[in-house]
């Protein structure tokens, strides 16, 4: 059987990847072609997350053993067959290329293709740019700003005189009176 995969990315519209893969190959083979497709580099942390309808995290599939002592299964890439996991079409995976910030793409098994096989996974549509693998921090905090105006506290009718003359008991008596 071969899968058909499509990936997608909330950052970037027009990016589109569309996978062939056979059914038997690991995650370790789909996570090469992926990183092929969009020349990420290989010596970083990846994982993939199958989801549910809503995109909820269900299980993980790790690059490398990450706990041994868990009582969940661990499941590898390269020792996990896409099979093992993957039964239906429209199942939805998640696949973290930026764990630091927890960017993904959104990957849906298309279509599972009975009667056929192949031997290597194949990029058979590629549209538009991935986004960029990293996200540069210096620039990025440069666009943040750090003016939260005068009313980010609360109420703007904020007078410092109605702490004035406020000593430790009366104070206390405040944070644990029930109308606060």
């Amino acid at each position: 059987m071969v899968y058909k995969f499509l990936l997608l990315s909330d950052e970037v519209d027009n990016f589109k990847r569309e996978i062939q893969i056979s059914s038997q190959a690991t995650f370790f083979d789909l996570h090469n072609e992926i990183l092929k497709s969009t020349g990420y580099e290989e010596k970083q942390m990846y994982s993939f997350f199958i989801c549910g309808n809503d995109w909820s995290k269900h299980t993980e599939v790790t690059l490398i053993e990450m706990d041994t002592s868990s009582e969940e299964d661990s499941y590898i890439m390269d020792r996990t067959l896409l099979e093992d996991l993957l039964e239906e079409e429209h199942q939805k995976l998640l696949y973290v290329f930026d764990p630091l910030t927890e960017r993904v793409f959104f990957i849906e098994l298309r279509e599972i293709i009975t009667g056929k096989d192949l031997k290597k996974p194949v990029c058979s549509k590629s549209v538009g740019e991935p986004p960029k693998q990293f996200i540069d921090f210096d620039i990025v905090s440069n666009d943040i700003s750090t003016d939260l105006g005068e009313n980010f506290y609360g109420d703007d009718e904020f007078d410092e005189e109605d702490l004035a003359g406020l000593d430790e008991d009366t104070f206390e008596n405040r944070l644990t009176d029930e109308r606060f």
